[in-house]
């Protein structure tokens, strides 16, 4: 009787056993998932900054968690020494940083309670163009930051007449990466675009230029544009020249020109207005004095015969 009992309750306890197995398992998957599922997520593209400016490399594990007392490592390969920022146990790591970055890199501490480690970099200068790599060691997550860095500058247009032809140059200074210089135009009037010269200065930077040349007597309505699409930034600069004149549409070195030949006109005529006004007051004050010197020397006189009589 009691093995038949036995028989019949072991099925039910292999089943709790069963059930209680798979319970372990999942607890221990899920426990080793937790300790290694930590990523770290940074930008899908490359983050573009001009010279000069303060940016952020964006770089975050997920799900979050506090790593102000964690080692955060921030460095490029193609670097010697290659460490860019290194934080270890809540302290900067100075000695250890690549002498281009001094005084340059900073961490939020408020972020870094939130697994935010994005880095700081003040003042970006042409060198710091590459690839950065993100790491937090404990949690073996890493991920790369690609920065691009730019240089731009404002074309401008300058005119000369040239017997009965007039010739634009469009210049533009301070680009990086190289850029693409073009004329845009709705009228084909054009008599020869030249081609564009890129000139690369010992700062790194390109200069860019063009000209252009048209008739005299016609109008014109032309655009100036620079573009660099790496960084994507394009600058224009538009003219209208209409016969003979020529009229600006947006601030070129024409425009810059006009204004300024107005201003030294105007200061020119004013200074001359002034210095007359100052003549003739000199020369009433002159006649002023003159004439008391006169009336002086006659009272002076006076006096001196009368008293001559008087004796």
């Amino acid at each position: 009787m009691s093995l038949s009992v036995t028989s019949r309750m072991s099925p039910i306890k292999n089943k709790h056993l069963l059930v209680l197995h798979h319970v372990v398992v999942v607890l221990l998957f899920l426990t080793q998932s937790c300790g290694g599922q930590h990523q770290m997520i940074g930008p899908t593209k490359p983050v573009v900054a001009m010279i000069g400016d303060d940016i952020i490399l964006p770089c975050h594990l997920e799900p979050a968690v506090d790593v102000v007392d964690l080692t955060v490592d921030w460095s490029r390969n193609d670097l010697k020494p290659r460490s860019v920022y290194v934080r270890r146990e809540g302290v900067e790591l100075l000695t250890e940083q690549n002498p281009l970055y001094t005084g340059r890199t900073s961490l939020s501490v408020n972020k870094l309670q939130c697994g935010d480690v994005s880095l700081k970099l003040s003042t970006v200068q042409l060198s710091d163009a590459g690839t950065y790599k993100c790491l937090v060691p404990k949690f073996n997550a890493e991920t790369v930051v690609t920065l691009a860095v730019g240089s731009v500058s404002s074309p401008v247009i300058e005119l000369t007449n040239v017997k009965n032809e007039m010739v634009l140059e469009c210049k533009s200074n301070g680009w990086y990466p190289e850029p693409q210089m073009l004329w845009v135009y709705s009228e084909e009037k054009l008599i020869s675009v030249d081609p564009t010269k890129n000139v690369r200065g010992s700062d790194g930077l390109y200069s860019v230029s063009t000209k252009v040349t048209v008739e005299k007597g016609q109008s014109y309505s032309l655009t100036c544009k620079v573009q660099q699409k790496n960084i994507s930034q394009i600058k224009e600069a538009h003219i209208h020249v209409s016969g003979d004149l020529f009229m600006v549409q947006s601030n070129t070195a024409v425009h810059i020109t006009v204004n300024l030949a107005v201003c030294l006109i105007t200061v020119g005529t004013a200074v001359i207005l002034i210095w007359k006004c100052g003549q003739k007051k000199t020369k009433r004050r002159m006649m002023r004095m003159k004439m008391n010197y006169i009336k002086q020397r006659w009272r002076r006189n006076h006096t001196e015969n009368v008293t001559k009589r008087k004796d």
